[in-house]
């Protein structure tokens, strides 16, 4: 058992550092797309919408079958994007797989063999240990998109071509990815946690520092410090305090899919205080020209009392089991842990707060996390190594994510653009919740001719949906990534859309209802 969770261990790291390399080699350079010779329309991916030329086509449904006629390799990237989808909703069943293969490897010893039968035994455990490792693969949530990029890479290079396929992947841009690795990494330092947890527990010693008064200190405050520390980050910081501070606690099932899905919901509305903090916004605030007033007087109070509602309501529907909770905790071992001195957490609130400066500047933020990685390691003494295998997985996931979103925009940017105002908020939504709400409202910058009544429509439901499934906003897979090993068999997208659902209706009412 031992030797098969080393195994699974190591393929894990092993992706680890090909997410890394991935990462960071794809961020190295965007120049190679500017300076190649120019396609063929038809072996261009994705084709351009201009090229389309069917402003004049009526009908959503005759504008994507001429779409799709005219280059037939849109349907073969959204197929292989649906497939993508559908293998993260079987993802816990592929995990609980796993776990049976090894089960049945641990116990490969107790087979009744006969003597001389030695081999057999290794074969079994062997054979189980193979099982147990590929499922355990197929049922890591972060590889899944990553996997299904190989199909569509060899099906980009034969039916389109090489030069078609480097000038996409190097035509993409990677900054989102690269941005939540290293603030995600820098987030989940100790001085950083240290310091967060100092202020929500000042928060939480207003309602007695019970399970129930750190679980309203974090849903609530956790999210709305997104708008200041970008929301990657103060989802890294409510997901581990959230480990330690409540789910360590065993609650049930419910109550682990309701928080979980409250949490993502919260963490996506909390961050439009500000224009910088939120993927969705940062993807239109300069064109749209949005600042922060704007922000804050669209969205952010709206998103404030969609959040205390919210909150409320979960905690009210709980109450029964908070209190059992709180005579379940027992107090918190004082240890012999030395306390981080206060000038290496503010040199480390200064390394986050330079790479959301210099988050649009991909050379500058990779600069600046070395740094940081050279400023832990010399003061390891009285702070913990950094662990950057669930950032860096996470950024594989987005990155992946971003690869077969690009081949989406055929049938997103029509469906956006034939929408009044509340079809648009709906369709926003739920579109959000089968691709990344950043690239929802990257597409609808694009639509000619939006008014400012429908920008925000589009907006709301981006950010209001960005809670309903793990691909729904990029912060998403750090949450699940840090608190999945709080679930038996990994989080159940079903659970999860179950658990968001009602605090989306609630800010989607909030935020369309009120003035």
């Amino acid at each position: 058992m031992v030797t098969g969770m080393a195994r699974i261990l190591n393929i894990r790291m092993a992706l680890a550092v090909l997410a890394l390399a991935f990462i960071f080699c794809s961020a190295a350079d965007f120049t190679h797309a500017a300076a190649a010779e120019p396609l063929a329309p038809e072996k261009m991916y994705p084709r351009p919408l201009s090229l389309y030329a069917d402003e004049s086509t009526p009908g959503i449904w005759d504008k994507l079958v001429s779409r799709a006629a005219a280059e037939p390799f849109n349907i073969v990237a959204t197929v292989l994007f649906v497939c993508a989808i559908l293998h993260t909703f079987a993802a816990s069943k592929l995990m609980s797989i796993a776990h049976y293969y090894e089960h049945k490897m641990e116990h490969a010893d107790d087979l009744d063999l006969a003597s001389g039968h030695s081999e057999a035994t290794l074969s079994a455990k062997e054979r189980y240990r193979f099982k147990a490792t590929i499922f355990h693969f197929l049922g890591e949530v972060e590889a899944v998109f990553g996997i299904w990029l190989l199909p569509l890479f060899v099906l980009i290079v034969t039916m389109k071509g090489w030069p078609s396929f480097t000038q996409y992947v190097t035509a993409v841009h990677y900054e989102e990815p690269v941005f939540v690795v290293v603030i995600m990494a820098m987030a989940s330092s100790r001085p950083v946690l240290e310091f967060a947890e100092g202020l929500l527990a000042k928060l939480a010693a207003l309602g007695g520092s019970t399970p129930g008064a750190w679980w309203l200190s974090i849903m609530t405050f956790g999210p709305i410090l997104g708008s200041f520390i970008t929301e990657p980050a103060a989802m890294t910081i409510c997901a581990l305090l959230l480990g330690s501070r409540f789910y360590s606690l065993e609650p049930s099932e419910r109550l682990k899919y309701a928080t979980l899905g409250l949490l993502f919901v919260n963490i996506s509305v909390g961050g439009t205080l500000t224009h910088f903090a939120a993927p969705p916004v940062v993807m239109v605030a300069a064109k749209w020209h949005w600042d922060t007033w704007f922000m804050l007087t669209h969205f952010g109070w709206k998103a404030v009392i969609g959040i205390l509602l919210a909150n409320g309501l979960y905690y009210f529907a709980f109450r029964e089991e908070m209190a059992k909770l709180a005579t379940a905790a027992t107090k918190e071992p004082k240890g012999i842990r030395r306390p981080v001195p206060p000038w290496i957490i503010a040199v480390h609130l200064g390394f986050m707060a330079w790479t959301v400066v210099a988050a649009h500047y991909m050379p500058l933020v990779v600069m600046g996390f070395l740094f940081f990685l050279a400023f832990v390691q010399a003061t390891g003494g009285v702070q913990s190594d950094i662990s950057l295998r669930s950032p860096m997985l996470v950024g594989f996931f987005l990155g992946s994510l971003v690869l077969h979103g690009g081949g989406q925009q055929w049938w997103i940017e029509p469906v956006l653009s034939s929408l009044g105002e509340w079809p648009l908020m709906a369709g926003a939504t739920i579109l959000t919740a089968f691709n990344d709400n950043a690239a929802i409202t990257y597409l609808a910058s694009l639509v000619p001719n939006f008014s400012d009544a429908l920008k925000i429509a589009v907006m709301t439901g981006a950010v209001v949906g960005g809670g309903l499934t793990v691909i729904a906003n990029a912060p998403n897979p750090a949450g699940q990534s840090i608190l999945q090993q709080r679930f038996a068999n990994g989080v159940s997208p079903l659970g999860l859309l179950l658990g968001a659902l009602i605090p989306t209706l609630i800010m989607g009412a909030v935020m369309m209802l009120l003035p």
